[in-house]
């Protein structure tokens, strides 16, 4: 296949391609920190209704093209202790925001997608 056919296929299905979403491990977050990738932390519980809206508009949000950039890395608030005392997190429904390692903003217990919106544009 030609390379045009090819860049027209991804530009094609580029409306498609959402944030890269991966379950929080050190190594990944570590390798991150050295990139330009901004990073969201979303710390939650299975359990948490709040956590489970955050989810739900941050599947919206990293699916469009001004929030693509983003890797999202999930912690589980009630599995992952070690990983909650890291980031010296006392609550689930917390988001972390990071660029280049650096923690640039978080909140807890927002879901209001506005807010989010606004948090994630402070790593842009």
């Amino acid at each position: 296949m030609s390379r045009s056919i090819v860049l027209f296929f991804l530009l094609l299905l580029s409306p498609f391609v959402s944030a890269v979403e991966y379950n929080f491990n050190e190594s990944e977050f570590d390798r991150l920190a050295q990139s330009d990738t901004p990073v969201l932390v979303h710390v939650h519980a299975e359990w948490c209704g709040t956590c489970n809206r955050q989810t739900s508009l941050l599947s919206e949000l990293l699916g469009s093209r001004e929030f693509r950039p983003f890797t999202l890395l999930r912690v589980n608030y009630d599995t992952q202790k070690n990983v909650v005392e890291r980031f010296g997190v006392q609550y689930q429904s917390t988001l972390i925001v990071f660029r280049k390692g650096v923690e640039v903003t978080r909140s807890t217990a927002v879901a209001d997608e506005k807010a989010i919106a606004t948090l994630l544009r402070m790593a842009l």
